[in-house]
């Protein structure tokens, strides 16, 4: 694939992700959530040119670099996204402006990295890109599919058993 398609690629999903993120949508963590992280990161790292053969130590830096940006994006993205548990057991997200600092904050990083990058004479495919984002879904996915469990697991209705049969539990009086 060539760096033109990667880069509509990773323009696509980041504008997908970023304007869906501001709505409030349904959440259902047993979901295959993983999925189009693993996808991302199939496609890019099966281009050849990730890492710069003339620079491999300054190349292998930045990229590890873009992951640790990507995925410290990821779970601010994660942590500042409201999350909520309806009456019916439907829980919801909504990401918040303090969401919005972090992809502001992550891009900045990103751009920073790129210009160093470019300073120090490295090719940089967009495969590293597109890996980072790979690990910035991954990590906000699986943070959130947690927090689903854990927000569902504590607004759980108690229930007591009586003959095997579950049934509201009640608080007695005192």
């Amino acid at each position: 694939m060539s760096g033109l398609v990667n880069a509509l690629v990773i323009v696509a999903v980041a504008a997908l992700v970023i304007v869906r993120q501001f709505a409030a949508r349904r959440l259902d963590a047993d979901r295959r959530w993983w999925v189009l992280p693993a996808i991302l990161a199939v496609v890019a790292l099966r281009e050849p040119g990730i890492i710069d053969a003339h620079h491999r130590t300054e190349s292998v830096v930045l990229l590890a670099a873009e992951l640790l940006i990507g995925l410290g994006t990821g779970a601010g993205w994660a942590w500042t996204t409201r999350i909520w548990a309806e009456p019916d057991g439907t829980v919801w997200t909504k990401s918040t402006k303090a969401s919005a600092a972090v992809w502001i904050g992550g891009i900045a990083l990103r751009v920073v990295l790129f210009a160093l990058g470019a300073a120090l004479g490295v090719h940089q495919d967009s495969g590293a890109v597109m890996v980072a984002l790979a690990g910035t879904l991954l990590v906000r996915s699986g943070l959130l599919a947690w927090r689903t469990r854990a927000l569902t697991s504590a607004s759980a209705p108690v229930t007591a058993y009586r003959g095997g049969k579950p049934r509201p539990a009640w608080k007695e009086r005192v």
